[in-house]
C-alpha cells in the first residue's frame, strides 16, 4: 500500500486505520481481513480494536501532493483499502476528522472515498461540512438489492467532484440505467468500476454481467472501468492456458450455459469483450 498502488484505478492508497465489520455479501471473502490475518492482526468485528498509524504515515499524502503539484498532474488516492472511512465507532471520530483535514491540505490529489455505509456518511461528517471538489465519493454495489439500497444515498451528495460505484465483487446482474439520469438535485452516477472476486474461495462471475454493465455505461456515456475477472475467467477466453486439473464451473444464462475456469487473478486478466476498459471521469478542480 502507499505510493504506486497495484490497484488498477488509483495511483496511491492511504489508510487512516485498519479494521472493519462485515456488512453485506460483498464482505464474505474480504481480502483486507485475509491480509490482516496473514500479518497476525485481529482487526475485524465490532469488538476488536482498530490499528492506527504514526505521524510519518500521515505525512505521506503531503509528499504526494507536492509531487503532483510539481509535475502539474492530478493523482488519485484510494482511501481506505483496509477499512471503511464511515464505520460508526467512537474511536474513529478523531482519525476521520484528521483525514478530512488532510484532504483539504492536498488539493492536487483526488481522494476516492469508497464505502459500503453510504447511508451513514452524512451522520459521520462534522456538522455543516461539505466535501471539497477533490473528493470522489463512491458506494460498493455487488447486486441489484444493494444497488437499490445504496445508490439513492450516494446521489444525495452534490459536493463531491465524482459520484462512483464499485461493482466488485459483482455477484449478480445489475441494472444501473435509472441512476444514470440526473435526479431532482441534478446528480447522477458519474463512473462505474466492475470486477469479479479473487481468492481461492471466490464466487464466479457470470461473464454476461460485466458486459451488460459496460453496455449500460456506453449508452449513458458514463465512463466504465473493468478491473479484473478475478479468480474465475470465461473458458472460451482462456482455453489455451487451461490444464486438465483446472476446476471448471458451468453457469446458466437464460437457459443457455457458459463455462468459467478457476485460473487465478493474474492469469484471468482484465480483457472484456476483446479490450481493456480504462475509462475515467473528467473533473475540474
Amino acid at each position: 500500500m502507499g505510493k504506486d498502488s497495484r490497484i488498477e484505478w488509483t495511483h496511491h492508497t492511504f489508510n487512516p486505520w485498519w479494521g472493519c465489520v462485515k456488512v453485506s455479501a460483498a464482505c464474505d471473502h474480504c481480502y483486507a481481513e485475509t491480509w490482516a490475518k496473514r500479518l497476525g492482526e485481529g482487526l475485524w468485528g465490532p469488538h476488536t480494536p482498530r490499528r492506527f498509524f504514526s505521524d510519518a504515515h500521515w505525512k505521506e499524502p503531503l509528499k504526494w501532493n507536492k509531487d503532483a503539484a510539481r509535475d502539474k498532474v492530478r493523482r488519485r488516492v484510494f482511501c481506505a483499502s483496509m477499512a471503511d472511512v464511515f464505520e460508526n465507532r467512537p474511536d474513529l471520530v478523531e482519525a476521520r476528522r484528521r483525514l478530512l483535514n488532510l484532504i483539504d491540505q492536498t488539493p492536487n490529489l483526488d481522494w476516492l472515498l469508497l464505502t459500503k455505509r453510504i447511508h451513514l456518511v452524512r451522520k459521520q461528517l462534522p456538522k455543516g461540512y461539505d466535501f471539497p471538489k477533490n473528493v470522489w465519493l463512491g458506494a460498493t454495489v455487488e447486486d441489484q438489492a444493494t444497488a437499490n439500497k445504496r445508490i439513492k444515498h450516494l446521489l444525495e451528495f452534490s459536493s463531491p467532484s465524482v459520484r462512483f460505484l464499485s461493482c466488485e465483487p459483482l455477484l449478480s446482474a445489475v441494472d444501473l440505467a435509472p441512476y444514470f439520469s440526473p435526479n431532482e438535485k441534478g446528480n447522477r452516477v458519474d463512473w462505474v468500476i466492475a470486477g469479479g472476486e479473487s481468492g481461492p474461495h471466490s464466487r464466479p462471475m457470470d461473464p454476461a454481467w460485466p458486459v451488460a454493465l459496460q453496455r449500460q455505461c456506453a449508452r449513458a456515456k458514463v465512463p466504465f472501468h473493468f478491473k479484473q475477472w478475478g479468480h474465475w475467467a470465461p473458458v472460451d477466453q482462456v482455453a489455451d492456458i487451461l490444464k486438465k486439473s483446472t476446476p471448471i464451473r458451468v453457469l446458466r444464462q437464460d437457459g443457455s450455459e457458459v463455462s468459467v475456469a478457476a485460473i487465478g487473478k493474474s492469469k484471468a486478466g482484465r480483457v472484456l469483450a476483446g479490450k481493456h476498459w480504462d475509462q475515467f471521469p473528467r473533473t475540474v478542480v
